[in-house]
């Protein structure tokens, strides 16, 4: 995933997730257990459903 200079790799690791994001010359990396990279992606599914959500709201 691209957008503006930004970059976004996943990958697996022996036992974890890893998640490197680079910004220009900046870069971090997460790692995560199985678990937690569940519960990002459940976190992440409901954050976008609202956002999405409150994008077809019409304020009057």
């Amino acid at each position: 995933m691209e957008r503006e200079g930004r970059t976004v790799f996943v990958n697996i690791e022996r036992k974890r997730i890893r998640m490197a994001i680079s910004h220009g010359e900046d870069e971090e990396i997460f790692k995560f257990t199985l678990d937690e990279a569940r519960d990002l992606k459940e976190k992440l599914n409901t954050t976008i459903e609202d956002y999405m959500q409150r994008q077809n709201l019409r304020i009057d």
